[in-house]
């Protein structure tokens, strides 16, 4: 039993239809009736069959329907024959369809994709999962909202649009930069756009989000300084990573890590100027604290060793040179076999024993390295000391901030040495001819022990393919750890598929204490602040917020570029903000991280009801939290 339905499309109940029937004769009449109508041929034809008897025996037995449906679609039948489905089904018009009868409301967030490139199977795996959920919500009576957006900004767009304009780039100013960025991604967008339409994706399509609109753009200027105002953001010195191939800051998330990567490693000693007080040896002088570090254009930089508080360490002879060498107790073998020698023991002391240690530095006379306590010293790899450059490692940043130790960079945008950092040095790029010149330098002062090649994970600009440095700069943080412990206890409610997820994010969050989100380059939202010449204090306020926000929404961001400085910051917002001259201050020239555009995206998109409603289906429902969510929970109390 079951519904039938004939040509007009009418539909009779199984009651129905069998209060109709009288007896088994008239079912076996209409049964052969039906099988008549739905008598079909073979696909190779029914004349082969007709001739050869015995083989169509059962051929009326078999109740097939008839349908004008072609067996298969070739060339442009299939896509015609689609787009003619979506048309007469009026896939268009669904969305609207629905939003305009009664319901509850249902809401999907979309987070924008990069508008940097032609749709992939990355864009159809995201929206047809959000589009399914959708759909099933909206056959359970619920009011879908879900509007579509792109991510406009960001050096993935700016270097296509550079790619397209050959060597003319090089001559392009900012401005121009910014004109061939959006109209690439203008472009980009409307075939996006397109692909996603003709999936049958259901959607407020006549309604986008852009986050190079001049509106989104002064919410985010908006949001920037809600975030300053609560000391969620901050301008600070420190150690960031770096790409030498596109000249900016990066975050975590822009890397990728090569795990073919060849670094060349180097063992190097660290003669004692002054001995530990627990350390005894017949010939203080010849004790050289030892060191093994993967990048040795990082030496020049070294302002301290550091040591693990708890582990042993051990005082060695070399039986091959009689040198006396300060290392690691649990690295006394395999020390020994990469340097192809043997150690006899002299002493072992607890690692807090090597406090007042004093090294001279392997290649500038004059300069000292402190032997200094540290958490982030391991015995898995090298030696248990660790070489620290402070302008070049987050670990050896927070052991410099500890002991006030110099955090002076040698390095350049592009990964040059400067002037700073000797003639030796001068305008060699670090990791090639700055490694081979650094790695000279030790043999010629008769401190380098062991070279050797390394393979192993290292960080690279995952736009650009090539390696990143860490390097020390001025720039723009926000302040996670102070979130920290209320992100995590809501993050502990997210219900994640893996679990194992939850895991490695709640560890993300530990680890992470700030976000840097300065880049410096010119397609982007600028950060609103001006630098005094002379202090480069910054100057921002609610002054020059209110302003930047009005000129914004009437210019859009490019009024950073175009507009003089004089109607950036007038004589007026100057005299309320205790200045004098305009001409005392330049504006800034970084940009905000892209992930701060689409970070706030909610801010544009969902607003007022739909935001709680949107943050009660992220709490209540318990899919992913975006930190932005939490944050704007944060800004409104």
């Amino acid at each position: 039993g079951g519904r039938r339905q004939d040509r007009t499309g009418r539909t009779d109940r199984p009651s129905t239809m069998m209060s109709t029937l009288t007896g088994r004769s008239l079912l076996a009449g209409k049964c052969r009736a039906a099988a008549a109508r739905c008598r079909v041929r073979p696909a190779s034809g029914g004349s082969t069959w007709d001739r050869e008897p015995g083989k169509n025996k059962f051929r009326d037995t078999v109740l097939l329907p008839r349908t004008e449906l072609p067996m298969r679609l070739s060339g442009r039948q299939l896509p015609d024959k689609e787009l003619q489905i979506q048309r007469e089904c009026g896939f268009s018009e669904l969305y609207t369809w629905q939003r305009n009868r009664k319901g509850k409301e249902f809401c999907i967030h979309d987070g924008p994709p990069y508008a940097n490139g032609d749709p992939h199977v990355g864009h159809a795996l995201n929206k047809i999962l959000k589009d399914i959920t959708n759909r099933f919500q909206m056959m359970r009576g619920k009011r879908v909202h879900f509007i579509p957006g792109w991510d406009c900004h960001g050096l993935p767009i700016e270097l296509r649009a550079l790619a397209e304009c050959g060597e003319q780039a090089k001559t392009l100013s900012p401005i121009e930069i910014r004109q061939k960025a959006r109209e690439f991604a203008e472009r980009t967008i409307e075939r996006q756009r397109a692909a996603f339409i003709r999936w049958g994706v259901m959607a407020d399509w006549d309604n986008c989000y852009y986050t190079f609109d001049k509106q989104y753009e002064a919410k985010q200027l908006e949001i920037f300084h809600q975030m300053f105002d609560k000391g969620y953001i901050y301008q600070d010195y420190k150690p960031v990573f770096w790409s030498p191939s596109t000249r900016t800051a990066l975050a975590e998330a822009e890397l990728e890590y090569n795990q073919q990567h060849v670094s060349r490693s180097v063992y190097v000693k660290f003669p004692l100027l002054k001995m530990p007080s627990k350390i005894t040896s017949e010939n203080a002088s010849s004790v050289n604290a030892l060191i093994w570090t993967t990048q040795p254009w990082t030496i020049p930089a070294n302002q301290a060793i550091c040591y693990m508080p708890n582990a042993k360490y051990s005082l060695v002879k070399c039986l091959n040179t009689e040198e006396l060498y300060l290392l690691g107790a649990e690295c006394i073998d395999s020390t020994a076999a990469i340097l192809e020698t043997q150690f006899e023991i002299l002493q072992v002391v607890t690692g807090s024993d090597l406090e007042g240690g004093v090294c001279t530095h392997p290649t500038i006379p004059g300069r000292q390295s402190r032997l200094l306590p540290a958490n982030h010293v391991t015995m898995q790899k090298g030696t248990g000391l660790v070489h620290t450059a402070p302008a070049h490692g987050m670990e050896d940043y927070s052991v410099a901030s500890q002991h006030e130790l110099s955090v002076d960079c040698l390095v350049d945008e592009d990964g040059i040495f400067t002037e700073a950092a000797g003639s030796d040095l001068q305008n060699k790029f670090v990791l090639k001819e700055g490694n081979e010149t650094v790695i000279q330098m030790l043999q010629g002062s008769k401190m380098l022990l062991k070279e050797e090649d390394v393979q192993h994970s290292y960080p690279y600009d995952w736009r650009t393919k090539k390696p990143v440095i860490i390097r020390s700069s001025k720039q723009w943080f926000i302040d996670t750890g102070k979130i920290k412990d209320q992100a995590q206890e809501l993050l502990k409610k997210v219900e994640m598929v893996p679990r194992s997820a939850m895991n490695s994010m709640l560890a993300m969050l530990d680890r992470r204490t700030y976000w840097c989100i300065s880049r410096q380059r010119c397609w982007g939202v600028p950060i609103p602040v001006f630098y005094h010449k002379e202090t480069a204090e910054p100057l921002i306020n609610k002054y020059t917020r209110d302003h930047l926000i009005k000129l914004t929404k009437e210019h859009g961001t490019d009024c950073w570029w175009t507009l003089p400085l004089d109607q950036l910051l007038t004589k007026e917002i100057l005299i309320k903000s205790g200045g004098s001259d305009v001409s005392n201050y330049i504006k800034g020239e970084d940009i905000l991280d892209i992930w701060f555009d689409s970070g706030i995206s909610w801010a544009n998109v969902l607003s007022g009801e739909k935001l709680s409603i949107h943050r009660r289906y992220l709490l209540k429902k318990k899919p992913f939290i975006c930190m932005f969510s939490f944050m704007d929970s944060k800004l409104k109390k």
